[in-house]
């Protein structure tokens, strides 16, 4: 029964802040590598930020690049996206994943939504 829950989502204004985090619970958390994804309306999931199982290899999609960063607390089984000088195209529901490399397997929150608009 593990169990993956986002929260910190909201509306903001361009320009504005918003931290995510992510809660994980039943799972060995410092085996799995931690990312964000999100999906907007009419498109496709994408891959927003990425961290391995102890905090090294951060890597971002280009467009959040700078803007965003992704952060993890193993001893709370936490993991944080902090998301700075948002634009409205960050509009989407974000997504906490949790990926096994070791056998491959993933698994998913809920999502959380993020409404940058004025």
């Amino acid at each position: 029964q593990v169990q993956l829950v986002e929260s910190g989502g909201g509306l903001v204004q361009p320009g504005g802040s918003l931290r995510l985090s992510c809660a994980a619970s039943r799972l060995t958390f410092s085996l799995y590598r931690m990312n964000w994804y999100r999906q907007a309306l009419g498109k496709a999931r994408e891959l927003v930020a990425g961290i391995s199982s102890t905090g090294g290899s951060p890597n971002y999609a280009d467009s959040v690049k700078g803007r965003f960063t992704i952060s993890r607390d193993n001893t709370k089984n936490m993991v944080y996206l902090q998301m700075n000088s948002l634009k409205p195209e960050d509009t989407a529901v974000y997504y906490c994943n949790a990926q096994n490399t070791a056998i491959s397997y993933d698994y998913w929150g809920q999502g959380t939504q993020v409404t940058v608009s004025s």
